[in-house]
């Protein structure tokens, strides 16, 4: 069953009546309702086209955030083989917002970590809905450290809201635990290839995203802060987000237009969660083609072009 948005709405209705036409045809043989089904397919095809031809900054938001958009665990069911997930940060605990370990990508070694989400409540609870503690970030450096020494590419998958806020992940040292995750991205002399896929909110996602290429799905956002957290704060009125996800220029076309990100991997008609399988073979190939480009580079190259690309960020609007 189709989950459809709140500018989706009358979509939804002209889908709904199709659907319904053939449902009655099925309950009764004598019934030819094929060609009227098939002039609202023709018209439903044509208003999504019309709807995702220029989405407003909000309504990016609210497809970036769709629940039917494939997350990590697809990503990595999809794209990888031999997977073997690697758990815990070897100090508190293990954070099931963050999963990770060894795979393999068109048979070349990689280190895959990402945020997952869940897909039903009760998979959303467990996994925190993407939202990861210090634990998290901890396991993510161990995983890049291990990376790091057995010189394996390193491949993260960005889909979170944020960093959890909650008064343990505090205590347990949320922001160092962000800042050393960040600092070991910057550091390792591998490969290091981040792909937004949904959200990418704050430093929860800069600590997984400080690469030497970041690519991002055609209706993903990334941000410092969410749109309502951005009203909130601005306006004292979390309602006027549409204004605040304007300002913030979360885009992939506004972030690739000022340099923050390298490629957009477009996305099917009416977003990834129309066809999860070939946005994941779209994002597959653009790692693949990534990974080729980088691995003529030394580990020193590798290291002073992560870092370069990252201090030199906005130089250009600065000098205009």
């Amino acid at each position: 069953m189709q989950n459809y948005l709140e500018f989706e709405k009358p979509l939804a209705e002209i889908e709904g009546k199709a659907e319904e036409l053939r449902a009655m045809a099925r309950s009764n043989s004598e019934m030819d309702v094929e060609k009227e089904a098939a002039a609202l397919d023709k018209k439903a095809r044509d208003m999504l086209a019309g709807l995702y031809k220029d989405l407003t900054p909000w309504q990016k938001c609210q497809v970036a955030r769709h629940a039917d958009r494939p997350h990590c665990a697809d990503y990595i069911n999809a794209l990888f083989t031999e997977y073997t997930p690697l758990a815990g940060d070897r100090n508190f605990a293990d954070d099931l917002s963050v999963m990770g370990g060894l795979a393999r990508l068109n048979d070349r070694p990689v280190m895959v970590i990402g945020h997952e989400k869940g897909t039903d409540t009760s998979s959303r609870i467990e996994r925190n809905f993407g939202m990861a503690r210090p634990e998290g970030y901890r396991k993510a450096i161990r995983l890049m450290d291990l990376a790091d020494r057995f010189n394996v590419p390193v491949v993260t998958l960005i889909d979170t809201p944020g960093a959890y806020p909650g008064k343990g992940a505090e205590e347990r040292g949320q922001s160092e635990a962000i800042a050393r995750s960040t600092e070991k991205c910057l550091k390792i002399g591998v490969p290091l290839v981040s792909v937004v896929v949904g959200e990418g909110g704050s430093g929860g996602a800069v600590a997984f995203a400080t690469a030497n290429r970041v690519a991002m799905l055609e209706h993903s956002i990334y941000s410092v802060i969410s749109p309502e957290g951005c009203a909130s704060i601005l306006w004292k009125d979390a309602e006027k987000m549409r204004e605040a996800a304007e300002a913030l220029r979360l885009t992939a076309q506004d972030l690739h237009k000022l340099g923050v990100i390298d490629r957009i991997i477009g996305e099917p008609m009416g977003g990834a969660q129309r066809d999860p399988q070939s946005t994941m073979e779209a994002v597959g190939r653009c790692i693949d083609d990534i990974l080729g480009q980088l691995s003529h580079m030394t580990r020193d190259e590798l290291v002073k072009d992560r870092r370069a690309k990252f201090i030199n960020m906005g130089q250009s609007g600065l000098a205009a």
